[in-house]
């Protein structure tokens, strides 16, 4: 801990665009906190951490702290951490320094016993601590024997608990999850690079994010064609406003398509927080010429949450944009991102999927009609199996289902299961289907595309807008609008390639970006 950074080991080991860790800020003496974090990285360990000299000296201790008085286990004394470090649970990326889960396996304040000066007393070798935590409590010593090796022992007094073993209470005290439950599915990341006060990316739908306010909206109806927007608490460049983005009768400039984006943040963002994201971008307008970009941009905000893929293929993005609050929307928006893809998988690892895909494809041949039977039983096959899922119409001619799997499963397992399911649903309605990859060879018929089970491929987002006249827009519905008869359809632009009426959201989905009034 001496020195000008106490800190410095421990972000010399660390590659903060990859790992979850906090890099720290600046150390605040003063505080008594301690926790002891399981650890499942090369092996299994708990790293206790006393709170002193504005940091949190740690020991790595392989069999836990114990209250049996009878037991000495070996402590290793590690690099110090930031004190941000109190609360983090979740998991550090493979590959990266202390690759593993982590969860808060007891937490409290602590007090120097037989000192005033702890730091000089871990300096000679020797600490002794009362502990008042949710499972640890009484006194502790921490010394170092001549072979330079710590142990740590409980002092039998009345907190002493002979045969007591740390194995025997798994469970965190922050979440009451286990590690193996952590790792499957962990709540949230710390960015690294950001204080302690931003540090949190919460993983998908139990994110909360604040609504834009009246005075955030009369900010940005009071810009100029170019000018800075404060919103979400962030500072986005604007350029461009009053551009026509949406041709047609009821044309949407940029100015009102950034307003959507804000506005609806809270029902967008559980679809798009804690994963990469893909944009399709249109800079000149769905009229013009467009391109994908999957890199983060030259000049994109230092607060732009950024998740670099650790071992990218060759020729492949290594660094991608994370869309996981207001002012990220509103920065894809200003970019002419019209359309967002995000990633199948989350964070910390967006590799493995968390949904499994339906995409129902229509062909030139197939009616809505046709479309909403298809959408009807794949409805009714997942009811049968008691898997849930829900429908979303493109924005386009299509029906999309998302399915909700649980944490650990590969690309592989998830489009075989689909695959079996689309195989049935097909032989249920005999001369709907195509399994033609081309669509030249599918004479007209819709195709149930399973493939989309797999890295690298992503499906519009909800609530995302398609590029065409009119700013049609991908909604979910619900199983229920699928059985409206009356369920009406509407022409919004031709298929690429086709001769057909491309159908845009049926019923209670058919949602456009509505400029705003008076403009």
């Amino acid at each position: 801990m001496a020195g000008e950074d106490p800190l410095a080991a421990y972000r010399a080991k660390r590659d903060f665009d990859v790992t979850s860790e906090p890099a720290g800020a600046a150390p605040a003496p003063g505080g008594n906190r301690f926790v002891v974090q399981r650890h499942r990285a090369t092996r299994l360990h708990y790293d206790l951490r006393l709170e002193m000299g504005g940091v949190f000296a740690s020991w790595a201790v392989p069999k836990g702290p114990t209250l049996d008085p009878g037991v000495r286990h070996l402590a290793v004394h590690v690099e110090d951490h930031p004190v941000e470090y109190a609360d983090f649970e979740g998991v550090i990326p493979s590959g990266e320094y202390g690759g593993g889960d982590v969860i808060v396996w007891d937490r409290g304040t602590w007090e120097p016993a037989k000192t005033t000066d702890p730091l000089r007393a871990v300096t000679r070798g020797e600490l002794h601590f009362d502990l008042s935590g949710e499972k640890l409590a009484g006194r502790f010593v921490l010394h170092r024997s001549r072979e330079d090796q710590w142990i740590i022992v409980h002092k039998r007094d009345g907190h002493a608990v002979p045969g007591w073993s740390p194995e025997e209470h798994p469970r965190s005290v922050k979440s009451g999850r286990t590690n193996a439950e952590v790792a499957e599915d962990p709540d949230a990341m710390w960015r690294g690079d950001q204080p302690a006060d931003r540090a949190e990316i919460p993983l998908g739908p139990r994110g909360h994010w604040t609504p834009v306010t009246p005075a955030e909206l009369a900010a940005l109806d009071a810009l100029g064609d170019t000018g800075r927007w404060h919103v979400g608490g962030r500072d986005v460049r604007l350029t461009g406003l009053d551009k026509v983005l949406f041709g047609g009768p009821e044309p949407v400039t940029k100015r009102d398509f950034v307003r959507y984006h804000a506005v609806m943040a809270t029902a967008m963002l559980p679809y798009l927080a804690g994963r990469p994201v893909n944009l399709h971008r249109y800079p000149d307008g769905v009229d013009g010429k467009s391109f994908w970009q999957k890199a983060v941009p030259a000049g994109a905000p230092d607060w732009l949450t950024r998740w670099r893929d650790p071992a990218p293929k060759p020729g492949r993005t290594g660094e991608y944009a994370v869309i996981d609050g207001t002012a990220a929307l509103v920065w894809a928006a200003a970019h002419a991102a019209i359309e967002l893809h995000p990633w199948n998988g989350r964070l910390p690892d967006p590799r493995r999927p968390s949904w499994a895909f339906v995409d129902i494809d229509p062909g030139e041949r197939t009616s809505f009609a046709d479309t909403l039977l298809l959408a009807r039983l794949f409805r009714d096959a997942l009811a049968h199996l008691g898997v849930a899922g829900a429908p979303k119409v493109t924005g386009a001619r299509g029906v999309q289902i998302w399915i909700p799997v649980r944490p650990g499963l590969a690309f592989e397992e998830t489009r075989e299961w689909v695959r079996k399911v689309s195989v049935v649903v097909a032989d249920t309605a005999p001369g709907l289907v195509s399994w033609a990859w081309e669509i030249a060879e599918r004479d007209g018929l819709a195709r149930l595309d399973y493939t989309q089970n797999a890295r690298g491929k992503t499906l519009i987002a909800p609530f995302s807008a398609r590029p065409a006249h009119g700013a049609p827009v991908s909604m979910p519905i619900t199983w229920d609008a699928l059985d409206d008869p009356g369920l009406p359809s509407r022409r919004s632009r031709s298929a690429p390639g086709t001769s057909g009426p491309a159908r845009s959201a049926p019923g209670p989905a058919r949602r456009r970006i509505r400029p705003r009034p008076g403009r």
